[in-house]
C-alpha cells in the first residue's frame, strides 16, 4: 500500500480575521485527508510585535525551504508606517506572477452570471517598485519601472497558461497611448510573445476602455495580461463582478516559490467574532493543492463548497446568512465526510 507523501508547507495566518479564516481552511484540508505538515510563521502586525519586523527573516527562510505558503490577509498601513508586506514578499521571493481566476459560484449574488476570466498581473515592478522621493517640499515623484525582462517573462507565462488551460484569447491591458515608452515596451513584449502562439488570439485594450467594457460586457474577455498597477485595480474590479473579494482566490508564483493568499483585507471591525467568510482563502488553498499535485482533493473540496453554497442554508453574513466562520467550515466538512 502506498503511503501518501506528506507536504511540508508554510502557513502565515495574517492579521485581523486572518487567523480565523486560516484555521477554518486548515480544518477543511485536514478533513479532505490532505497530508500536510504546517510551518506556522508570522508576518505583518503580529510579526512587528514579536520580532520588530513585518517581514521577518525566519518567515522568508521557511517559504524558501518549503517553496509553498498559504497566507491570510495582512495589514498595510495607509500613508505611513511600514511598507506593504505583500509587495515585499513578492519582490524578495521574486514572485513575478499574480494569478487570479474570477468565476461565478452557485448561490452567490453577482452582477453577471457564467463568468470565467483569468487575470495575469506582473508582480514585481511598475509603480510598485517603491522608488519615490521628494523633489522639493510639496512635490513627490514616484518612478514607474517597466523592463523588457519582466515584461517578456510575464507575457510568456500568460500565453503558456492559456495554452495549457484551453484559453482562446489573451488581451493585454495598457496605457501605451500616453506612456509610450514604459507601457509601450510592455505591449511590444506581449506582441512579440504572442507571435509564438499562433493558436491563441491576441488583442489589446487601453486600461480605461478595458474597465468600461468589463463592467458592460465582461463575457467578451478571456485572459487579461497586465502590468502591476493596472492588474491590482482591474483584478479587484473583476472580483466585484462575481460577488466581491470574499469569493475569489489568488496565487503569487515564481520559479522557486509560490504564495497563495486571500485577496481581501483584514476586516478589523469583525476580527475575533467568528464572522468572516473563509471562501476566498479556501479557493486560494485549492489553487495551492493543484500546484502541489493534489488535484483529486482540490476537486472534492470544491465540490463540497459548491454544494454548501448552492444549498444556501449555511452562509456567512457577507453572503446574506447568519452562519459563523466555524459553522460554514463545519458544513463543508460534513459534505466531505458524506463523500
Amino acid at each position: 500500500m502506498l503511503v501518501p507523501m506528506t507536504h511540508s508547507l508554510t502557513l502565515i495566518p495574517g492579521d485581523g480575521i486572518g487567523p480565523e479564516v486560516t484555521r477554518a481552511v486548515v480544518r477543511i484540508l485536514a478533513e479532505a485527508g490532505v497530508p500536510i505538515e504546517w510551518e506556522r510563521e508570522e508576518a505583518g502586525l503580529v510579526a512587528v510585535e514579536q520580532f520588530g519586523d513585518p517581514l521577518p527573516q525566519r518567515m522568508l527562510d521557511s517559504i524558501r525551504r518549503t517553496r509553498v505558503a498559504l497566507k491570510g490577509p495582512l495589514t498595510t498601513p495607509v500613508g505611513q508606517g511600514f511598507t506593504s508586506v505583500n509587495v515585499g514578499l513578492r519582490k524578495t521571493l521574486d514572485l513575478f506572477v499574480n494569478l487570479r481566476p474570477v468565476f461565478n459560484l452557485p448561490g452567490v449574488a453577482a452582477r453577471f452570471g457564467h463568468l470565467d476570466l483569468v487575470l495575469v498581473r506582473e508582480n514585481t515592478e511598475d509603480l510598485y517598485s517603491g522608488l519615490e522621493h521628494e523633489v522639493v517640499p510639496g512635490v513627490m515623484v514616484s518612478m514607474k519601472v517597466i523592463t523588457r525582462a519582466a515584461s517578456m517573462r510575464i507575457a510568456r507565462f500568460a500565453f503558456d497558461y492559456a495554452r495549457r488551460h484551453g484559453r482562446r484569447r489573451v488581451t493585454t491591458v495598457h496605457k501605451a497611448n500616453i506612456m509610450k515608452r514604459g507601457d509601450g515596451l510592455f505591449l511590444a513584449c506581449a506582441r512579440e510573445v504572442a507571435a509564438e502562439y499562433p493558436e491563441i488570439q491576441h488583442d489589446d485594450r487601453i486600461v480605461d476602455a478595458a474597465c468600461m467594457h468589463l463592467v458592460m460586457r465582461p463575457e467578451t474577455f478571456d485572459l487579461l495580461l497586465m502590468p502591476n498597477l493596472y492588474g491590482d485595480i482591474v483584478s479587484d474590479l473583476c472580483a466585484g463582478l462575481v460577488g466581491g473579494l470574499g469569493v475569489v482566490g489568488s496565487a503569487n508564483l515564481g520559479h522557486d516559490a509560490a504564495v497563495f493568499e486571500a485577496v481581501h483585507g483584514t476586516a478589523p471591525d469583525i476580527a475575533g467574532q467568528d464572522a468572516a467568510n473563509p471562501t476566498a482563502l479556501l479557493l486560494s488553498a485549492l489553487m495551492m493543492l493543484r500546484h502541489i499535485g493534489e488535484e483529486a482533493a482540490a476537486e472534492r473540496i470544491r465540490g463540497a463548497l459548491t454544494r454548501v453554497l448552492a444549498d444556501g442554508q449555511v452562509r456567512t453574513r457577507d453572503l446574506g446568512g447568519r452562519a459563523t466562520t466555524t459553522e460554514f467550515a463545519d458544513a463543508i466538512c460534513r459534505e466531505l465526510a458524506a463523500g
